[in-house]
């Protein structure tokens, strides 16, 4: 168990949601994403939150639906480039508590290339953040080699962030619950099959919410992707194994040790999902993280791993996070309401 104080997380998976892009969504007639209203945001409250899990630094993205909702290519790129100038004021106005990954106008992969560019080069993005479909075009397939050499040439980092599966959902199935986890998956199967992580090993590819479903199935796709190209199934599977990992609404005490198995030392990282998940959520799943791994993982994946991914961080030099009482009071709760919701055994 961790106490309050030494808690210092890097947190990879949180979000963003500007009032002007709330706006157009808004004017769009989107006021949810995965099934879910959106929630209200703020750097302010996005700090509170922070402080309440003991997070240092926290790298916000945009999530579902990006820039896809605008068929405009120009407009598409126009609020791209927005999103992204905002997102650039952040670590200036809250130094060493927020880095950013870029919003790219996906699925035109020129524009995004070009944008992607920008973002890296002029405005000091951390990475980018890519959709792992939009508008039914998934990443990984044909005609995106522009912006996978744009991204390797940079050594990026990528989080690739599920969004609405290319069909209808399912009634009384939310998106976000299991559809999302099919979409991530769905993209990691085309970057490895089609070869784009092997082509591009500059690219450090993050998978949200432990990947979906390739730790639990990657032998099994493994074994379909060697059938289907007739390369060894142990390289397919060093290619899934080489995807970064977050724990965002994954850290419980089924599925971390099935991504812990998996996953190469140093390639999971924190992750909560906030605001899209609301704090106790990610109090419940800090806390599986908390209580259910060793001191050196638990570092390792609160903090050091993140902090060898990201140069702005200068290592896992991260600033302490905000302590009082009531919020040591409130992680030790979260402990509690974690222990007693877990099923018995025996």
């Amino acid at each position: 168990m961790t106490g309050s104080g030494s808690i210092r997380r890097i947190d990879v998976h949180q979000h963003l949601l500007p009032p002007f892009y709330r706006g157009l969504l808004a004017r769009s007639g989107i006021t949810g994403a995965g099934g879910r209203a959106l929630p209200d945001w703020s750097a302010e409250a996005a700090l509170r939150f922070m402080d309440l899990l003991g997070t240092a630094t926290a790298f916000v993205s945009l999530s579902t639906p990006g820039t896809g909702f605008l068929t405009d290519p120009g407009e598409a790129v126009a609020l791209a480039r927005r999103l992204n100038d905002f997102s650039a004021s952040l670590p200036a106005e809250h130094p060493g508590r927020f880095g950013w990954f870029a919003t790219l106008p996906m699925p035109d992969a020129v524009a995004s290339a070009a944008e992607a560019a920008r973002a890296l080069d002029r405005l000091d993005a951390d990475g980018v953040t890519l959709l792992a479909n939009n508008r039914g075009t998934y990443l990984g397939a044909d005609g995106q080699d522009v912006l996978w050499r744009t991204l390797d040439d940079r050594a990026a980092v990528v989080l690739v962030h599920p969004a609405d599966l290319p069909a209808p959902a399912v009634q009384d199935i939310p998106p976000f619950a299991a559809d999302f986890l099919l979409d991530t998956t769905r993209a990691a199967y085309l970057l490895v099959r089609n070869g784009v992580v092997r082509r591009h090993p500059g690219i450090r590819f993050i998978l949200g919410h432990a990947g979906g479903f390739v730790p639990y199935a990657s032998h099994r796709m493994a074994v379909a992707i060697a059938a289907d190209t007739g390369r060894s199934p142990l390289d397919v599977l060093d290619d899934f194994r080489a995807f970064y990992f977050d724990t965002a609404l994954s850290s419980s005490p089924a599925a971390l040790p099935t991504l812990l198995a998996f996953a190469r030392p140093g390639h999971v990282l924190f992750g909560s999902d906030w605001p899209f998940a609301p704090a106790p959520a990610g109090q419940y799943f800090a806390t599986g993280l908390d209580t259910g791994v060793g001191p050196d993982t638990l570092t390792a994946v609160n903090r050091t791993s993140a902090g060898a991914l990201f140069p702005r961080l200068g290592g896992a030099g991260v600033p302490a996070p905000r302590t009082d009482l009531r919020r040591g009071a409130q992680r030790t709760l979260a402990r509690l309401m974690f222990r007693l919701v877990q099923p018995r055994t025996g």
